[in-house]
């Protein structure tokens, strides 16, 4: 079994594969770190209440956007799994060619998605992960990745509204049942699903006019991804495991 490691601004999420299949997954909070002892004895344990035996784990690999949770986790990996995981970054092979002008500023997490979603359903094709950042990434038919937009993601604009603002409330994210809202909170959701949405379609469309491919296709992943998706034609498949696949596939590549 391959364990897959997700590390993202928010959370961490783990993802068990065997024979290619994604067994189970999990997560924690990665904005709390820890040691390397807890972080082991907590994957142990929740690898335990998943089903899976710890000593049936052949190999880890982490994917990190959050630097100071990465030695402890590492060394989790290490100690309590027995597995010295590979680290998706500089010298990895992905089977995608990065052509921006400073590749080692591309985020891991965003070369994760892109291989998923280049592996799974081919190219030209852009990825659209709503995570805690809003990101839209091309990947051209033959496996090039260079242009990549970048937005405020949909909690991180929530909550600017409500922690910059002396009267607005905390709310929950979710589309309220119109645009006509006739009250505080739903006309903070309204804005911003609807808002996220416009937003969306607009990028999608600006894309494809700049770049002249018609046939691009669009994938989404990402915690709000399916909230969005749903909401437009815009977007042809919502891919909630597709940073995990990506994570196995980079894997494989680099493991004989």
């Amino acid at each position: 079994m391959i364990l897959v490691i997700d590390v993202g601004n928010t959370n961490i999420t783990y993802g068990v594969y065997e024979n290619d299949i994604l067994k189970t997954t999990f997560r924690m909070m990665s904005k709390q770190t820890h040691t390397s002892d807890e972080y082991g004895i907590m994957i142990r344990d929740l690898l335990k209440i998943n089903g899976v035996d710890y000593k049936g784990i052949e190999g880890t690999i982490i994917a990190s956007v959050v630097p100071n949770v990465m030695h402890a986790l590492t060394g989790a990996c290490v100690r309590y799994l027995n597995s010295n995981p590979i680290i998706v970054g500089p010298g990895i092979k992905t089977g995608i060619v990065i052509t921006a002008d400073n590749p080692r500023e591309i985020g891991p997490d965003r070369i994760v998605d892109v291989v998923g979603a280049y592996e799974k359903y081919g190219g030209p094709i852009l990825v659209l992960d709503f995570g805690t950042a809003t990101t839209y990434d091309l990947v051209t038919e033959k496996g090039e990745f260079g242009v990549g937009i970048t937005a405020p993601g949909i909690r991180i604009s929530a909550r600017a509204l409500w922690e910059d603002t002396a009267k607005l409330p905390e709310i929950e994210i979710r589309k309220p049942k119109t645009i006509l809202a006739t009250e505080t909170v739903t006309s903070m959701q309204a804005g911003l699903i609807y808002g996220q949405i416009g937003q969306t379609e607009y990028i999608i469309r600006q894309v494809k006019k700049e770049t002249g491919i018609e046939n691009l296709k669009v994938v989404a992943t990402g915690g709000l991804g399916r909230l969005i998706s749903d909401e437009t034609d815009a977007i042809e498949i919502y891919d909630p495991f597709l940073t995990l696949d990506g994570l196995l596939y980079i894997y494989k590549k680099n493991v004989k």
